[in-house]
């Protein structure tokens, strides 16, 4: 397996990953509402962003992309890999990668967890220093630890 920065030619395989995994995993936490907001919040548009910014890569395997992550200074703003792929280490491999990029610049990194990540980031060593709530249609709450961790010892 191998880690590689994302170009726009994969802009629809990675929308797959995204969305698949979103569709498959969520459900088994989040009600239907925080479902289809993550697939809107998750668009090819907002995709393409993350390619541009230069800070997007992709988890492949031979010649199949299975996991994608992405970050924002020192804030990795998303995680995926594929369900068949979940729990064989491809989403530490991908934390590894982007955790490796940020360290260059900053001494800490962040996150916003889902639920289904949270124990993931735990056993990388992240603490939760807060918990997000944001408000969706219906009175739907969407729940989330924001968690941070630091790269550096200063």
């Amino acid at each position: 397996m191998k880690y590689i920065t994302a170009i726009a030619d994969m802009v629809d395989i990675i929308n797959d990953v995204l969305h698949t995994t979103i569709r498959t995993v969520y459900p088994k936490y989040y009600p239907q509402e925080v479902v289809d907001f993550f697939c809107q919040l998750h668009n090819r548009e907002h995709i393409l962003e993350g390619i541009a910014s230069g800070n997007m890569g992709v988890l492949v395997d031979k010649d199949t992309i299975i996991g994608t992550g992405c970050y924002d200074g020192n804030h990795i703003t998303g995680v995926y890999v594929l369900p068949n792929y979940q729990k064989q280490g491809c989403g530490s491999r991908i934390m590894d990668c982007l955790e490796a990029e940020i360290s260059k610049e900053y001494d800490t990194v962040i996150l916003d967890a889902s639920l289904s990540a949270v124990c993931l980031y735990e056993h990388r060593g992240y603490k939760t220093i807060g918990h997000g709530i944001y408000e969706l249609e219906n009175g739907v709450k969407l729940v989330y630890e924001i968690m941070e961790m630091k790269l550096k010892v200063s």
